[in-house]
């Protein structure tokens, strides 16, 4: 396991090493982050505030526990839904979370044999 693009640290310590429970974990994490990725995407880019403020704080939990390092960014996303910022391009923050969301999956995915 590389743990690059993501921590196991805190998954570990909830799991107490139950490896079972964390490759339960890592399976969520592909199919509901990977949708909810999506929905935000598709949400900032129609400018659909209240959408992509609800992806952005389902997220958030997720995104902590597996150490993806780009909380603070997606919480700058779902404040930008959340206050309705017209005026705030959020295209480059989305961009960094949306990277590092894809990179963590392609790497939980090899070290998980999913």
């Amino acid at each position: 396991m590389m743990e690059e693009h993501y921590k196991l640290d805190k998954i570990r310590e909830l799991a107490d090493n139950d490896q079972e429970f964390i490759e339960t974990l890592a399976m969520t994490f592909l199919e509901e982050v990977t949708e909810d990725a999506l929905i935000l995407k598709q949400a900032a880019e129609c400018k659909d505030y209240l959408a992509c403020y609800k992806a952005a704080h389902k997220m958030k939990p997720t995104i902590d526990l597996f150490g993806l390092g780009v909380l603070n960014k997606l919480i700058e996303v779902q404040d930008w839904g959340k206050y309705e910022q017209r005026n705030v391009d959020i295209s480059q923050t989305l961009a960094v979370v949306l990277e590092a969301i894809d990179k963590a999956k392609e790497e939980i995915k090899e070290d998980f044999n999913l």
